[in-house]
């Protein structure tokens, strides 16, 4: 079944939505500098910035001392790798518009993330998108034999997971309906593609998400999960032009945005 690029069952880029951010509680900060005897200002606008100056200064009681603004204070930070300060600056990303097949590799990094997703268990998957893959959107040939595969597969869930319900209702006649839904989309889920959509709630530190984008904004990466980093920076380059400074998108000889990072694993 060939469809228009604008068919909505499929999707072809992601989208990143920066749901929460930080703030300063600027009485605890003044009050901890009155208590010190210590004087502290900064340029920094973002709340990160200034939570991961402060950290930064707290290690050398260096308030009022060295580099005056927040850029010049983060870029020491960053060429001398004093990466455990930028652990303190948190951002909340909703992601959609991504595969499964991204997230299995999303989720492997570990260090300063907290995930939360889309429950196929919960949710019914019949008119679920399915995320379109790179290499088959430059072809139509190709995108319109794979978008036969995924409407047979759609179809077959529904079936099966209608058929499943049903099962599961004769075999358990006194479970709630809410229940009976569960058990059969658990089970039915087994046949979904990775391709299909999902959403998820990302919690990340500046430190994690530098390391995220680093290792898939390159161009070794899938092509699909370098999309989302590259978007991911774009994103947080915004929200801390300092923390990020040396975080640059730029366009690679694939003629693909991919992402550079100046200073490396810190």
């Amino acid at each position: 079944m060939a469809t228009t690029p604008s068919d909505s069952r499929y999707v072809t880029e992601p989208k990143v939505y920066v749901v929460g951010r930080q703030t300063v509680v600027e009485e605890e900060v003044s009050r901890f500098l009155s208590d010190e005897g210590l004087l502290f200002t900064t340029d920094a606008r973002a709340a990160s910035e200034v939570l991961a100056e402060i950290a930064g200064r707290t290690c050398y009681l260096s308030f009022g001392k060295g580099r005056k603004t927040n850029k010049e204070y983060l870029e020491n930070i960053l060429t001398s790798k004093h990466g455990s300060v930028l652990e303190h600056a948190v951002w909340c990303l909703l992601l959609t518009g991504v595969s499964r097949s991204l997230t299995h590799e999303l989720v492997r990094h570990r260090a300063g993330f907290g995930y939360s997703q889309l429950s196929q268990r919960y949710v019914d998957e019949s008119e679920a998108r399915y995320v379109v893959p790179p290499l088959y959107q430059e072809n139509p040939e190709l995108r319109a034999r794979w978008e036969q595969v995924i409407e047979r597969a759609r179809q077959a869930y529904r079936e099966l997971a209608e058929a499943t319900a049903a099962f599961v209702q004769q075999k358990h006649p006194e479970m709630a309906p809410r229940d009976r839904r569960k058990w059969a989309r658990q089970a039915a889920r087994s046949i979904l593609p990775n391709a299909c959509e999902t959403k998820i709630f990302v919690t990340g530190n500046s430190r994690a998400w530098r390391h995220f984008m680093e290792l898939r904004g390159s161009p070794h990466a899938d092509t699909e999960i370098r999309r989302l980093a590259v978007e991911v920076a774009r994103a947080l380059k915004k929200e801390s032009p300092n923390i990020f400074q040396d975080v640059e998108v730029y366009l690679e000889a694939d003629s693909l945005p991919a992402v550079r990072v100046q200073h490396s694993k810190v």
